[in-house]
């Protein structure tokens, strides 16, 4: 059986896996759901938080573990997971990118937005413009468009600020590290948030070994959990040694 470590997207915490987690552990597997500081039950100051703070609380995690573990980012989550199997490569099996950013050496968010012509989040911002929250009016259409009503509803009452230094931070990715991990991906179709066709893009600057494709919004763990279980399932048999 297998160990997972999931980091959530900007604004999630490890509450957007409560689908996901027992349904891997009722398949025998070993599930870390991540709280990144500053989300879902940790208090830390969102002022305070940098990308380094997110990357060295996965990192924490992963030196905990005595086996290699499949290292699961969704969103946002993407850039921190290459970040970490950059600093920890020998305690990653594999990579999974779930509607995830795919970054490229010395790219952070805001240069990844551009180059991708992104579409904005509807943000609001704080008067120290530290942090940003979502204008909730956009929430659904953007994250939650094939979710029941009460799963978009409870998700949005959940959703939290989101430091933004960790945006501004560019990841620093060498071939020796980071390339020596396999990388997967999990794209999403219907995706209002991070659309298939950047998602794709993404893919094709840095190629992942295997693409699972799930037609889907961007919360597949709410709306489709059974299905991503299967291909996180997947995921653990194509990397078995």
């Amino acid at each position: 059986m297998s160990t997972y470590v999931l980091v959530h997207g900007a604004f999630h915490g490890a509450w957007c896996w409560q689908k996901v987690v027992p349904l891997l552990e009722a398949a025998g597997h070993q599930v870390i759901a991540v709280d990144l500081p500053s989300h879902g039950e940790d208090q830390t100051p969102p002022s305070e938080v940098t990308l380094k703070d997110y990357t060295n609380r996965v990192c924490s995690v992963l030196d905990e573990q005595t086996e290699k573990v499949i290292l699961v980012g969704h969103s946002f989550g993407g850039l921190v997971i290459s970040q970490v199997a950059e600093y920890r490569p020998d305690k990653i099996q594999t990579l999974v990118y779930l509607a995830a950013i795919l970054p490229m050496n010395n790219q952070n968010m805001m240069v990844i937005s551009e180059a991708y012509q992104m579409s904005p989040l509807p943000l609001l911002f704080s008067p120290d413009m530290t942090y940003a929250h979502l204008d909730q009016t956009c929430v659904t259409e953007h994250f939650y468009g094939e979710c029941t009503e009460a799963d978009a509803t409870e998700a949005k009452s959940r959703l939290g600020h989101q430091p933004l230094a960790p945006f501004m931070a560019p990841v620093s990715l060498t071939e020796e590290r980071f390339d020596s991990v396999p990388r997967m991906y999990i794209e999403t179709t219907k995706d209002n948030s991070l659309t298939v066709e950047v998602q794709r893009q993404m893919q094709s600057h840095t190629p992942c070994q295997q693409v699972f494709t799930m037609d889907t919004d961007h919360s597949p763990f709410l709306s489709q959990p059974e299905l991503l279980v299967s291909n996180l399932e997947s995921v653990a048999q194509k990397v078995a040694p």
